[in-house]
């Protein structure tokens, strides 16, 4: 008969109390998701219902705040991501002037507070007159998630083989074939990542964003205004969604990863 180990026991206790303490803010958005509406506050539980999840627009402004989210997070994700991978690419694999002063700056916009980045991009936009608004959101947002593809992707740059793009030069393959041929799918998977945490930082901001953002709400904004009276049980319904999405998505990978582990050992 075995004998109980308080040590052995510990780091797994202590795991599961930790992985319910970050889970149960999750846990609370989504049972509010279904809490019957009585008035205009959702801070205490009144019944379960499903008529949030029917009528997810129901909250005024909460399907346009989350649409604009969804609109910024697209649109500089893409941005940042062809300018980051491009970035990457140059300071890995070229020599030019100034190239470490390059790549020091790259690292000062995660470096720098964000109520500092956004006051200073907020006083830009002021001294040159341009009027706040979705642009500079998408503008600011580029500025900032730039800086994470560039680290996400310079890293998978450097592990890349040279011998094999050379393979492809020697088989005659032009320069355009062994980029989109050879290095950009090798490159995909780095560049797949830098683009999920650049949208998944631009979607969650803020600070930047209240700043740069004029009279137009996102999501996270309109959380912040909504506190006060309680989140609104359509804007828990539309975190639950995203949520769940995301999770899916992490399922699917892991088990494409599997299926091709599996057929690899077979093989």
């Amino acid at each position: 008969m075995r004998k109980f180990s308080l040590g052995k026991a510990f780091v797994p206790v202590v795991s599961i109390i930790v992985l319910i303490y970050l889970l149960l803010p999750i846990a609370n958005v989504i049972l509010f998701s279904f809490n019957e509406r009585r008035g205009r506050n959702n801070i205490s539980w009144n019944g379960f219902t499903f008529d949030n999840w029917m009528n997810i627009c129901g909250a005024p402004d909460v399907c346009t705040a989350f649409g604009n989210s969804i609109l910024v997070g697209v649109v500089s994700t893409a941005v940042a991501t062809v300018l980051g991978t491009l970035i990457a690419i140059a300071l890995v694999r070229y020599r030019f002037k100034f190239r470490s002063t390059v790549s020091l700056l790259l690292f000062t916009p995660m470096a720098t507070p964000e109520v500092v980045l956004g006051a200073g991009l907020a006083y830009q936009f002021l001294t040159m007159g341009v009027q706040k608004g979705i642009g500079t959101i998408i503008l600011a947002h580029i500025m900032f998630c730039i800086s994470y593809v560039v680290v996400a992707v310079k890293a998978r740059v450097a592990s890349l083989n040279p011998a094999v793009e050379e393979a492809g030069r020697d088989l005659y393959a032009s320069p355009f074939q062994v980029f989109f041929r050879i290095t950009l799918p090798m490159l995909m998977p780095g560049i797949i990542g830098a683009a999920l945490l650049s949208f998944a930082l631009s979607f969650d901001d803020f600070i930047i964003t209240n700043f740069n953002s004029g009279a137009v709400s996102t999501f996270p904004k309109f959380i912040y205004t909504a506190a006060a009276k309680g989140v609104p049980a359509q804007a828990n319904v539309l975190a639950s969604i995203v949520f769940i999405g995301a999770l899916l998505l992490v399922i699917i990978v892991q088990m494409v990863n599997i299926n091709k582990r599996r057929r690899m050992a077979q093989a």
